[in-house]
């Protein structure tokens, strides 16, 4: 299996991280099958693009909640690595309190 789980939708509370905030997180290496999906769906052509990160932050946002780490952007990155054999994905994780 390539995720811990796959998910539909955000169980966490509202963080309200705006994409400059977002920017500001360090990336570090997180393992896919560590990581929870918040989207059961992808659009293959974002998948396929080469340009896909060409306008949004090239790591993935994870937020990390009880103890779990969701995968709330970035579900294509995380599916090219898993494509390319790679385990662990480069992502910035916002923790939540709760």
């Amino acid at each position: 299996m390539i995720f811990k789980r796959v998910g539909d939708g955000r169980p966490y509370p509202e963080h309200g991280l705006t994409s400059k905030a977002w920017a500001t997180v360090p990336p570090r290496q997180v393992r896919l099958d560590q990581l929870v999906t918040t989207k059961d769906t992808l659009h293959l052509d974002t998948l396929l693009d080469e340009d896909s990160t060409f306008y949004g932050d090239l790591f993935a946002h994870v937020v990390e909640w009880r103890g779990e780490f969701y995968l709330e952007d970035g579900l294509h990155r995380a599916l090219r690595a898993a494509l390319q054999q790679r385990n662990v994905l480069h992502a910035r994780v916002h923790p939540v309190a709760g």
